[in-house]
């Protein structure tokens, strides 16, 4: 349901929504059930798109609100679906919407999502500690860094890359570009997003050459493709498409060296499919929608005028993933990987 999370404070109004539901008990739609609920409202929406509801019983009196003396956990590992409603459940000072009843709870996270705000307070397991991650290695070793996203995806390349951590290693070395995100619509309203800025942005840095590496996060495929909607899921891949074009014409223009990867897939496959592979059809004849991400290797290239002769992929990583990237990427400028690392995908041969 398209309520309670949002990503990196760009939305709070769909946080309230979800408290509004949760906690006062009301929302736009009140059913005797789930079943029910769930039921009527895909026939409008899909799944991740579903408006609040709430269970009520014959007096239409919401059923199960968070009240005074309740317990409340928030069992979400990733700490960008949860920091805010976090910050709403525990924080007295709390100004982003008016709660209008704040219940007495004990509440407590699977981990604590915010470190630097000791946020929450309590939780069930500790936080994992992630060190030494390749953006460390390299800003310590004066590679000068930019990253770029839009709000949806910005932490991918910043909070998260750097290990679950706020903020710069070296601000003298780095520089971080968050482009605003579309609010209060669903993504295939907007299906470019923000592609062409990110484009832009990355251009420009890598034009002026005060950066070593320049990484970026192009969301559209993923985010429009979670909609179902394979229409505008074309004009957001060809979106992406413009914009990587935007950054490679770049790179050739400096002499530099791309990479281009996902961490998964979604809009190269939106249908759902038997174990055979055949495209699944509901009752009514109508192809099933598929909005979730898929589980087949994902592809990544490297290239451009930078990289020097005689590089190519290794052939005995047969499982490489995402893991592999970082120290492939520590190679591609120069530096040995730790060895703990997960191995390098490439290797120099001698011409």
């Amino acid at each position: 349901m398209y309520v309670t999370m949002d990503r990196y404070e760009n939305d709070w109004d769909v946080v309230k929504r979800g408290w509004d539901a949760q906690v006062r008990g009301e929302a736009p739609h009140k059913f005797a059930n789930a079943v029910e609920a769930v039921k009527k409202l895909r026939e409008n929406a899909n799944d991740q798109y579903l408006p609040p509801f709430v269970i009520v019983d014959e007096n239409e009196k919401a059923v199960g609100p968070i009240e005074d003396g309740d317990a409340v956990v928030t069992f979400n590992f990733r700490a960008d679906r949860m920091v805010m409603l976090a910050k709403a459940l525990e924080h007295q000072d709390f100004d982003k919407f008016d709660r209008v009843k704040v219940p007495k709870i004990r509440y407590a996270g699977m981990l604590q999502y915010d470190g630097e705000l000791k946020l929450p307070g309590h939780y069930l397991v500790s936080p994992p500690e992630i060190d030494r991650t390749s953006g460390e290695y390299l800003v310590h070793n004066g590679v000068r860094t930019f990253a770029c996203s839009e709000t949806v995806k910005f932490g991918h390349v910043t909070f998260f890359w750097n290990g679950n951590r706020s903020g710069y290693f070296n601000p003298e070395m780095e520089e971080y570009a968050e482009i605003p995100s579309d609010v209060g619509i669903t993504f295939n309203v907007q299906p470019k997003m923000k592609a062409l800025e990110i484009g832009e942005k990355a251009r420009d840095a890598i034009l002026s050459r005060k950066f070593d590496q320049v990484r970026v996060n192009i969301p559209n495929g993923d985010m429009v493709g979670h909609t179902g909607d394979i229409q505008a899921t074309v004009v957001a891949c060809k979106a992406a498409d413009e914009a990587v074009k935007m950054i490679i014409d770049a790179i050739e223009q400096v002499g530099g060296i791309y990479v281009v990867t996902a961490d998964h897939g979604n809009a190269e496959d939106m249908v759902k499919r038997n174990k055979s592979g055949q495209p699944l059809y509901d009752k009514s004849g109508k192809l099933q929608i598929l909005t979730s991400h898929t589980c087949q290797p994902v592809p990544i290239a490297i290239g451009g005028p930078g990289l020097a002769a005689g590089v190519r992929f290794r052939n005995d990583v047969p499982d490489g993933g995402l893991a592999n990237v970082a120290a492939t990427v520590m190679n591609l400028h120069g530096y040995v990987a730790p060895n703990d690392y997960e191995p390098t995908l490439i290797e120099v041969v001698n011409n």
